[in-house]
Formats: structure tokens, C-alpha cells, sequence
């Protein structure tokens, strides 16, 4: 056992900041089940690919991923605060690679530049908060300068993962004359620690926008009332629940697979259980660099001529 352990953390990047270790009251709890090594991770299932989603099939010149028209991926680095046990990502991230230099951040930038359909970057990686305040905030000004992004986003972990590095001079950087949205992902309302929270307001209080995005995980939240929690919580910092994700079958991750009809079935049982705020889009991303998909649930059947409301009660659609 230990030996495999070994193995699955030679293969794959480990890393778990204090704060969120803090939280970890066994490997298998929900919290460390997300970033403590399993040996199930050598084991890959037929239908998993070490780039589930397409990214690398989708990169023009490194660092950018473009799969959608109007918005592009910048991944200025791979290095995460965590290194989650379900990433889609888990064959490229890591601490000793993937930071784009001096040279290869312009060609990128330029290649945002030169694609004025271009209206929405995202800065994903790895984690664009682990960048240094002057590397984030030479970004950010960069993308300031390309007349038709209108919107930066960001997503991470790091405010809830490792808190301390959400300073003031971090999210000063964040600064721009553009809409600029933080998207956090978190999978538990354990997560939402003390400094956490704290984390979140200094950014609220420069003005920062934040969604909430979370992977469907076996043995994280695949229960209502679990899902529940953490949706209250995000809602209860301000965060607004944006994409609840189907896991995407990168290798050795089966041990988290939660079926999409249950994973529809969970999303039903909280409709008219939490308000609106606190439901996300329950989403797939389509194997192969397809794009995202929403899977419902479903409350109209336009063949039937009902629709069925949260408590399951089904009225007749032509006569609403």
C-alpha cells in the first residue's frame, strides 16, 4: 500500500497547503480524499484520457487554449496551490514545470492580440494566483491593452486552499479597467475556513465578482445534503454557484465517477430546497475538446404537455 502511494505520488503532482490540511480528519474523508495519493490512481479505466477535454489539440501556440469563439484559456503557469486527485489536468500540472517565460507570455499575448473575436480571456492553469503580484498584475495590464477584451476572468483555488496568499498587493494586482470575475472552486462547505472567508471579503471589497464552480465527486458531495452545505456556504460569502461539473475521465480517477443520472437526480432533490442563488448549472464537458454541455435535470416534456414542479407534481404545459 504504502509502496503504491509512493508510486501514485512519483506519477502525479502532491502538494496541500497547512490550511487545507488542517481541515483533512482522515485520508478518506471529504476533504482528504480530494488530495491525499490512492493507489486506485494506477489503475486507468478504457474510457480515460490523459486530455479528457482536448486542450492540448486546441492550443495554437502554448500557453492558450481556444475552444469557443468569442473567449480563449491563457495558462500563464501549471503550478497549483493543491494538486487535486480528480484533475483533468493531472498529466501537465505540477511544481517544476510549465510557467510560461518572458517570450513565450508575449507570443501568447500577442496571439490574444491578433484575434479580435476574442472577448473573454480566462486565466486558468495550473493557478494564476500562484503568480506573483507583478507577474499577475503585468497580465492583467497586458490584456488591459487589447481593445476588445472586455472581460478577464480567473479561476482558482488558492483563496480557500491557501488563504495567506490572497494579500493586499495579490488582488491589487487583479486591478482593470475590463470586467474582471473570480471564479472559486471549492467541493465542500469544510472548505470555507476563517481565513478563507477573509480571503474572499479583501477580494470583494476591491470590487471582484465571485462565481463558484465544484466537481461532482464520490465521496466529496454526492448527496443532497451535502451539496446543500456547500451552495449555502458559497451563497453565505457571496459566491455565486455557477457550474456544478460532471468529473471529465482523466486517468485514474474512476474512484470519484458519479453517473450522470444520478448526478441529475441530486440536482432535482435540491430544487425548492435552497433558493435560486444557490443552484448551479450542472454541466458536462463533452470528451475530446467538444465544449460544455448542461444535463438538467429536466422539468418540461413538450411531448407530454407537462411540466413537473420541485415537488414533483406534473401540470398540464398548454394550459399554464
Amino acid at each position: 500500500m504504502r509502496h503504491d502511494v509512493e508510486e501514485v505520488a512519483a506519477r502525479y503532482a502532491t502538494a496541500i497547503p497547512t490550511t487545507f490540511l488542517s481541515l483533512i480528519g482522515t485520508p478518506d474523508d471529504p476533504i482528504g480524499r480530494q488530495v491525499i495519493p490512492h493507489p486506485d490512481e494506477l489503475i486507468s479505466a478504457p474510457s480515460e484520457r490523459a486530455d479528457p477535454i482536448g486542450d492540448d489539440a486546441l492550443s495554437p501556440v502554448p500557453g492558450i487554449v481556444h475552444r469557443y469563439a468569442d473567449r480563449a484559456l491563457l495558462k500563464p503557469l501549471l503550478i497549483c496551490p493543491l494538486y487535486c486527485r480528480f484533475c483533468f489536468r493531472r498529466e501537465h500540472v505540477g511544481p517544476d514545470g510549465g510557467l510560461l517565460d518572458d517570450a513565450a507570455l508575449a507570443t501568447a499575448l500577442d496571439w490574444l492580440g491578433e484575434h479580435e473575436q476574442i472577448r473573454e480571456v480566462i486565466l486558468t492553469g495550473g493557478d494564476p494566483l500562484m503568480l506573483s503580484a507583478r507577474r499577475l498584475g503585468h497580465i492583467v495590464r497586458a490584456l488591459d491593452e487589447i481593445p476588445h477584451v472586455t472581460t478577464i476572468r480567473i479561476h482558482s483555488r488558492v483563496p480557500l486552499a491557501d488563504p495567506e496568499r490572497i494579500t493586499d498587493e495579490l488582488v491589487a494586482a487583479m486591478e482593470t479597467d475590463r470586467a474582471m470575475w473570480l471564479v472559486l472552486h471549492a467541493n465542500h462547505e469544510r472548505e470555507f475556513t476563517v481565513e478563507g472567508r477573509a480571503a474572499l471579503k479583501r477580494m470583494q471589497r476591491r470590487g471582484i465578482p465571485l462565481l463558484g464552480q465544484s466537481v461532482l465527486l464520490r465521496g466529496v458531495n454526492d448527496s443532497v445534503p451535502v451539496l446543500e452545505g456547500l451552495f449555502r456556504a458559497m451563497v453565505e460569502n457571496r459566491v455565486k454557484p455557477y457550474y456544478l461539473h460532471q468529473l471529465d475521465p482523466a486517468p485514474g480517477t474512476a474512484r470519484f465517477h458519479v453517473p450522470v443520472e444520478e448526478g441529475r437526480t441530486l440536482l432535482q432533490g435540491l430544487r425548492g430546497r435552497v433558493t435560486g442563488l444557490a443552484w448551479p448549472t450542472y454541466v458536462l464537458d463533452i470528451p475530446g475538446g467538444f465544449g460544455k454541455v448542461p444535463l438538467g435535470p429536466d422539468y418540461v416534456d413538450t411531448g407530454a404537455d407537462r411540466v413537473t414542479d420541485p415537488q414533483g407534481r406534473q401540470h398540464v404545459l398548454s394550459e399554464l
